[in-house]
């Protein structure tokens, strides 16, 4: 199996992309917007930052459909377990007495 490439324009339109998404992940800091949509623009952008690296960079655009399914299946249950983490945090706030000086 030959080993498949990216050429450098690839590369550079990649970068491109990512300071243009970190430009506007600056941008939309400044913006008056709720705290609810601040969380969601930039975790979307932040999304897509992280696929652009993990597919270029990584080089996982080439990979086998094995490779897939395992980095699909590892992001699934990394989600689930931070969910998991996240709303058990969320649950149990003030279940432990307050205790000053401490």
């Amino acid at each position: 199996m030959a080993a498949e490439t990216i050429s450098p324009r690839s590369y550079l339109a990649v970068l491109a992309a990512l300071v243009v998404l970190t430009i506007v992940t600056v941008g939309v800091s400044f913006l008056e917007l709720k705290t609810s949509w601040h969380l969601t623009i930039g975790l979307i952008i932040a999304i897509c930052k992280a696929s652009l690296v993990a597919l270029f960079f990584m080089h996982v655009i080439h990979a086998s459909r094995t490779l897939w399914a395992v980095l699909l299946t590892t992001v699934f249950w990394m989600a689930v377990v931070f969910m998991a983490l996240t709303f058990t945090d969320y649950a149990m706030r003030g279940a432990a007495p307050f205790t000053p000086g401490h």
